[in-house]
């Protein structure tokens, strides 16, 4: 039997939908008239709208349905379907009980409605089972606090007033330190007695809206069970909202009725976690007291219906990460190449990185599926303002253990150093352990108060620093200062301003700013066309003559650039790499934050399809990236752009004729509505100085109407947006097609397959044979 399973708030992301909005033309016109809004510019481009519940719960709703309809006729129909909180309402579309019209309408109220509801809390209980909770909850004598969602039999979901669920969770984790609470930034106790005028204002609304009796069985969140035959579907669900969702039973029950298939429809596999964990006790009964799932279930993520908040740092000490990857090998082949005690302190089992790529590509699935796999990843944080960095980091909390290794980028920008700052800040608050450094051509104050914070000298009088930075360079004149300790004139000032204690300030003083220097040689995205086999020789030599000027452990020297085959990882460990980083190759895997039409079109390159274009960041100082050009205007209209840049003083000296043309291809609409949008982008982000300083200054006001078409192009790309596939901007490097040579013909063919530690141990273990046939 195979069961259909759809997820609920929390799940949603901006880019949802991609590849099915499309299809459905007339469901998305319907939903327009339903929503008073673009359904397709909420899911694709909503930005922080998507995390509020009045939007976020249509969306997702319309973007799940679509998706069951495009599978359907592949996969089938289920024999039974459950939603967990909003999800329940797909699962009745599914069962026939209401259309997808009707449904949308009814969750767009329900999301209206609990949208306004105000005052409450709720915290994620990791760790700990539903009996836990609830005796502590007895012992507590709080009466306004109640468990809103069984989840798994380790994770629980708290909600009451915000003085209730503080207290509880203080008791909780007092009592065990294996438990850990996660607060959720939500506006109202969900699912709890504090819903109760919501719900009864829904039900109202539901006893006027037709409802059919179910075709198949659903799964009533509030019972459990399926809806009862000959009874009002609405008596149920009317209650829903100030309900528990009782998940836990409910794939119990699944189990009972003899489901062995779970499909999830949804962003993750978040509840095909709660399934496995949920079989897994069946195979193997729990000790008697908490109810322990067996042998190394994933921890999948808090499910609560609203976007996570922030957790608090991570401790030290090494825990093995959760997650839903399969069990790495005990000793793989390739596990020897590099340095020990790179993969010691990075706690991988390679001494191997995917490396981060800019807006999310380098997403949250992809560094937990490595962290689950027992490797390390970078999120890419490039181009993501300070919220979507604050939702990584919380999403990531959710669904790793505590202390499990990850990384996230810190991409300098030398016009942003208060983005920098609150960046770093970010980090600390949330005890990020390693940032990987990128695109810095100086030392600067906040990469410094992020490497010294923490850093102390140990019984022996060795410094040592508790954040590790990988800092990716391909410049000598940069990895020298890399390599030095910080500068003392940035020392002595976050000392004065109370950054810095004494002793991190004096300890820093004896480090190198990197612990590790990875040398990034011709690579997709910003590069300076280097050449490895020149490269990597020299800055370890470099690292080798600087090591007598500091203390601590000495700088680790790894590659990146151009590996997507065993031979290239190899050849990078026989010149000295201590470990090797990946980018392009991970971009085409089902764990990255990009388009399938993206990953479609990467999975059919060739080594010769990517060429060099101007970067829309520093598109005035003619810096370049490497991008695809097969399948792509982008290249050739980026070019363009730029010639006409250097040869204009201003947009009214280049010709009628190529100005109708850059507005008919490039930019799809007139450029004074491109700079009307531009600079109401730069008011509404609170940056009006850029907009003026552009009105007096014509160049300047093109330079900025022309970058508007590269972040355009990003976001088409992102999207996977088919209508305007012509002008993708994908950053990319050779090694993706010489990657596709590789498994072509293989089961790694197709993209669909390509998860990324499936990547890394193809790399590393076909690395270690190279090697060992070489001697």
């Amino acid at each position: 039997m195979r069961a259909l399973l759809f997820a609920g708030q929390g799940s949603q992301r901006q880019g949802m939908g991609a590849e099915v909005l499309d299809a459905f033309p007339e469901h998305c016109a319907l939903a327009d008239d339903i929503l008073g809004l673009s359904v397709r510019e909420l899911c694709l481009h909503g930005g922080d709208r998507l995390r509020l519940t009045r939007y976020a719960q249509p969306a997702l709703f319309t973007v799940h349905a679509l998706t069951y309809l495009a599978g359907r006729e592949e996969q089938g129909e289920p024999d039974v379907v459950a939603g967990h909180s909003l999800g329940e309402f797909n699962a009745l579309m599914v069962a026939g009980v209401l259309d997808f019209a009707g449904g949308l309408r009814l969750v767009a109220e329900r999301g209206r409605l609990m949208g306004e509801a105000d005052g409450g809390a709720m915290a994620a209980v990791l760790g700990a089972g539903l009996t836990e909770v609830e005796r502590t909850l007895a012992a507590s004598g709080r009466t306004d606090v109640e468990v809103a969602n069984d989840n798994s039999a380790t994770q629980v979901v708290i909600s009451g007033t915000a003085a209730g669920v503080s207290a509880v969770t203080a008791l909780l984790t007092a009592g065990d330190p294996a438990i850990r609470c996660v607060p959720l930034p939500v506006s109202a106790a969900f699912h709890s007695r504090e819903m109760a005028p919501a719900a009864r204002r829904f039900a109202a609304v539901l006893a006027e809206t037709p409802l059919a009796p179910p075709r198949l069985p659903v799964i009533s969140n509030v019972t459990a069970r399926p809806y009862p035959p000959g009874e009002p579907v609405a008596a149920l669900l009317g209650r829903q909202i100030r309900s528990r969702v009782r998940w836990t039973e409910t794939m119990e029950h699944l189990l009972d009725s003899g489901v062995d298939e779970v499909t999830e429809i949804g962003r993750g596999r978040t509840l095909t976690g709660f399934w496995r964990e949920a079989a897994a006790s069946r195979r193997t009964p729990a000790a008697p007291g908490r109810a322990t799932p067996a042998p190394a279930p994933a921890v999948p993520a808090p499910v609560a219906p609203a976007v996570p908040a922030p957790v608090a740092p991570a401790p030290a000490p090494v825990v093995p990460a959760a997650s839903t990857a399969p069990a790495a090998p005990a000793v793989p082949a390739g596990s020897g190449l590099g340095s020990a005690r790179f993969r010691e302190v990075y706690r991988s089992r390679y001494a191997y990185v995917a490396g981060s790529m800019f807006q999310g590509i380098a997403s949250t699935d992809l560094v937990v599926r490595m962290a689950g796999a027992g490797l390390f990843g970078f999120f890419g944080t490039g181009g993501l303002p300070l919220s979507g960095i604050r939702a990584a980091l919380d999403d990531i909390g959710r669904r790793l253990a505590p202390g499990a290794p990850y990384g996230m980028n810190l991409l300098h920008d030398m016009t942003d150093s208060a983005g920098e700052r609150a960046t770093v800040d970010l980090f600390l608050r949330y005890g990020v352990r390693y940032v990987e450094a990128a695109a810095f051509t100086r030392i600067t104050a906040p990469l410094v108060l992020y490497r010294a914070k923490g850093a102390h000298r140990d019984p022996g009088g060795r410094p040592v620093a508790v954040n590790q930075v990988l800092a990716k360079v391909s410049r000598p004149e940069v990895a020298r200062q890399f390599l030095a300790p910080p500068p003392p004139e940035l020392l002595d000032r976050l000392r004065a301003e109370g950054a810095l204690t004494a002793e991190e300030a004096a300890a820093a003083a004896a480090l190198p700013v990197a612990s590790d220097l990875c040398v990034e040689s011709d690579s997709g995205g910003h590069t300076d066309a280097g050449v490895a086999l020149a490269l990597l020789p020299t800055f370890v030599r470099l690292r080798d003559r600087a090591a007598a000027a500091v203390e601590g452990e000495p700088v680790r020297v790894g590659a990146a650039g151009g590996i997507g085959t065993p031979e290239a990882a190899a050849a990078c460990f026989l010149l000295g790499a201590d470990f090797v980083l990946t980018g392009s190759v991970n971009q085409c895997s089902p764990q990255a934050g990009t388009s399938d039409a993206v990953k479609d079109l990467l999975a059919g390159l060739d080594v010769q399809d990517v060429t060099y274009a101007p970067a829309g960041d520093l598109f005035e100082l003619g810096s370049r990236v490497q991008v695809v050009r097969r399948g792509t205007l982008f290249p050739a209209r980026a070019n363009q752009l730029y010639e006409l840049y250097r040869r204009h003083a201003r947009l009214e000296d280049i010709d009628a004729r190529t100005l109708a043309t850059l507005e008919r291809g490039c930019f799809g609409r007139p450029l004074a509505e491109v700079w009307d949008r531009t600079a109401r982008h730069y008011r509404d982000t609170g940056r009006p100085e850029i907009v003026h300083d552009a009105e007096r200054d014509p160049k300047r006001r093109m330079a900025l109407v022309f970058k508007w078409y590269f972040a355009e192009s990003s976001r088409a790309a992102l999207a996977g947006a088919k209508e305007n596939s012509a002008n993708f901007q994908v950053h990319c490097g050779p090694a993706m097609g010489a990657f596709n040579r590789l498994v072509e013909g293989t089961a790694l063919e197709s993209w669909r397959r390509r998860d990324v530690d499936a990547i890394a141990d193809l790399l590393m273990t076909g690395a270690a044979e190279v090697l060992a046939a070489a001697r």
